[in-house]
């Protein structure tokens, strides 16, 4: 199985510095929230582990650095959801988790029975069999990000990158692809590298979270460490209360102050 280990992971946009050198290290069967307040580099963090923007420091994949591999062979270890996928106009359901396939497919090459099968095993998982002839723009938001989610899960990658997967999604849909993706990493063992702006969900489903600010780790530990009512304030500008709950912390916002009657 492919593991991540990142030291002193740097980048710039526009001549500014976005990440600062950042260090990680992310086990098989590991799923790390990454947090943080918006521009601290949440989103540039997930680009450069995928090898989709220039990078210093080193990233290594497993038994590979990522500055030595193709980009097909990236692709064969890492499966990015990314915050706003672009869908193909019209795209089939099934046709467009088969994308998810490309690295497998020969240049100038079709899909065979083996891509067909592992696409068709995928909507069955994901119980999107039913809608593998339906336009994916016909979908509702769950059973898109499902879609999505899909897609990426039809690379058999080790490493799955997820940048805030349940945007747009109301409260129950938000559970279930969370659920989803906490099944799946379980079962086979996947890297899941996440960023998520509730950060209840990120105690819930994190088993280490780390604060992203200004492009550095500012914290990083089990969720109950991290997630306090102080370092909120301080790295949010938000007024909360940490509670205690079955599956980890819940952060409560609070009223910092109320209108007089």
């Amino acid at each position: 199985m492919t593991g991540v280990v990142c030291h002193g992971v740097t980048a710039r946009y526009n001549g500014t510095t976005v990440l600062g050198g950042v260090d990680l290290v992310v086990e098989p069967g590991e799923w790390v929230v990454v947090v943080g307040p918006n521009g601290a580099g949440k989103t540039t963090l997930l680009r450069a582990l995928a090898g989709v923007i220039p990078a210093g420091g080193e990233i290594a994949l497993g038994d590979r650095e990522l500055a030595d591999l193709r980009r097909r062979e990236v692709a064969a270890r890492v499966a990015v959801v990314p915050q706003t996928p672009v869908v193909p106009e019209g795209v089939a359901v099934f046709d467009y988790v088969m994308l998810g396939r490309t690295p497998y497919i020969p240049y100038w090459g079709m899909e065979g029975p083996v891509d067909r099968l592992r696409v068709n095993e995928v909507l069955e998982r994901l119980d999107l069999a039913s809608f593998a002839a339906r336009p994916v723009s016909a979908l509702s938001g769950g059973e898109r990000q499902r879609a999505v989610l899909a897609r990426a899960l039809a690379q058999d990658a080790s490493i799955l990158l997820l940048d805030e997967p349940t945007t747009a999604l109301d409260l129950g849909h938000q559970q279930q692809v969370l659920e989803l993706v906490d099944g799946l990493r379980r079962e086979s063992q996947l890297v899941v590298i996440s960023t998520l702006h509730d950060l209840t969900f990120a105690a819930q489903f994190g088993d280490r979270v780390i604060l992203l600010a200004d492009g550095v780790v500012a914290a990083e530990g089990p969720p109950e460490m991290v997630l306090q009512a102080d370092v909120v304030s301080r790295y949010f500008g938000a007024t909360v209360e940490v509670v205690a709950g079955p599956d980890g912390p819940l952060i409560v916002p609070v009223r910092s102050s109320r209108s007089s009657p």
